[in-house]
Formats: C-alpha cells, structure tokens, sequence
C-alpha cells in the first residue's frame, strides 16, 4: 500500500494537496531536489523490484536513490493518491546513443485541465527539474536548462539545448503502457550485458544551480549550457566518501562496486 504521508515527509512537501498544476510543479521540484538518480544496487549484485512495496522501502524508508523505473513508479502512485489523472508511457533513449536502443526508460503524462503535461523525475543527467507541457517546438526553461518537444510523425522526441546545440534526449509514442511492460524493459536494463547500468556507476544529485554526476570515478558538476567541471576520484574510498557527502548515499565501509573502467 502507498504510504503518501512518508513520501511526501521524504520529498520536504508540506504544501496543498490537490491534482492542480501548481502542485504537480512543486512536487515534481521537490522530488527532483531530494531524491537522487543512481543504479548501485545492481553493481552490487542486488536485483531491482520495481513493485510499489519495494520501491517505497528503498527509496522512502531506507532513502537510497533509484532509476527511472524505481523513481517515476514511486512519482506515479504520489500523483494518483493525490489525485490526478495519468498515464506511464515508455522511450527509446537517444542521449549519446550511437545506434537504436531498446525503449527502457519510464514516463508519465499527466492530464491537467485537458492539458498534458510530460512528467519524468528519472532520467538523470538530462532529466526534468520540472513537468513539461506537451507542445510541439516550444522552448521551456526549467532553471539553467532549456528544452523542447519535437515532432517526428507520431512520435514526440524531447531535445536539451548543449554544448551550442539541440541534442536529443528520448523519443516516445502516447500509447500507454501496462506494469509488464515495465518488468521487461527493467530487466533488460539491469541484467543484460549490452545495458550500460551493468557495468557502469551512475550517480546524479540535483540542485536549483548544478548537478553532480558521478560515472564510475569521474565526479562532474554541471551547472547548465554545457558548463561543467570535473574531478577524478582515487579510488573506491574516496568514491564512497563522495557517495555519502554529496549524493546521501551511504553504505558500510569497505563496500566495493563492480564497474568496468573504460
């Protein structure tokens, strides 16, 4: 069963609760702002269950982080127990990508006053501070970071504006999408060799003014249109120094990740 109080006390939320537009923005920042995006558990060797029960225990009671489809699980049962009307739906990720991926990351389209509104707290690097209307070639700023929504026929493609450029972040259809759907897509992400979440560490914290990433040993702070600085851990010490210090991500000494340097 959800446990809406707990989530909301997780987040920092202590305003209204009605299915308004204001109230989807608030709750989406304040998600976005306590809840880190990360992948650890499967470098540990531990599955991902992305059942409501399991997701509210690690990300609500032991307040660890998750990925997509931990996070916009838990953003999704919150916005039905507060009542709103939505839909989850599914992309093909084309950030970075150098050939056509598998469509593995979750969404939501939430319905307000007959308007959507795209909603995704689980992208990382990329991701939503904030809800985005569903308009087609509309620059939206959400703090330091411009976006867009284009059309490719039917499909809608979101793009961030980086490094001088429009680069695409995720394509995806309206058609919505059943829990099972989710099972496969999770499980290709977390267990199959071709999925980078295998063999890669990813940590991402958000701020109104950065964002920290951390990918393996390498710890970036991007502070919006490209600006970035970046830091090279020793060792998996110090990484999980910097896990607990930065992300609020803590584990026992001594604890070490399988990841593949590159």
């Amino acid at each position: 069963m959800f446990d809406l109080d707990a989530y909301l006390q997780r987040i920092g939320y202590t305003g209204e609760r009605a299915p308004t537009l204001a109230v989807l923005r608030a709750v989406h920042r304040a998600h976005a702002l306590s809840i880190p995006f990360e992948n650890l558990d499967i470098l540990l060797g531990r599955p991902i269950c992305i059942d409501i029960d399991s997701v509210q225990a690690k990300l609500v009671q032991a307040r660890r982080g998750g990925y997509c489809f931990e996070q916009n699980r838990l953003l999704a049962d919150a916005l039905l127990a507060l009542g709103f009307e939505l839909q989850t739906l599914i992309a093909r990720v084309r950030y970075r990508a150098t050939s056509v991926r598998a469509r593995t990351h979750m969404m939501l389209l939430v319905q307000i006053d007959g308007q959507p509104w795209l909603a995704d707290v689980g992208f990382g690097s990329q991701g939503l501070m904030q809800p985005m209307v569903l308009v087609e070639a509309e620059e939206q700023r959400i703090g330091l970071w411009r976006y867009r929504l284009m059309r490719e026929g039917p499909l809608w493609l979101l793009q961030v504006w980086e490094g001088q450029q429009w680069t695409d972040v995720y394509i995806f259809s309206l058609e919505p999408q059943m829990a099972v759907d989710y099972e496969q897509a999770n499980y290709f992400t977390a267990t199959h060799p071709d999925s980078r979440f295998t063999f890669t560490l990813v940590a991402v914290r958000s701020t109104p003014e950065r964002r920290y990433l951390l990918r393996n040993l390498e710890l970036s702070i991007n502070e919006g249109q490209g600006a970035q600085i970046s830091h090279r851990l020793r060792d998996q010490d110090e990484l999980l120094e910097v896990l607990a210090t930065t992300f609020g991500l803590r584990f026992p000494a001594g604890t070490r990740f399988k990841f593949i340097e590159p």
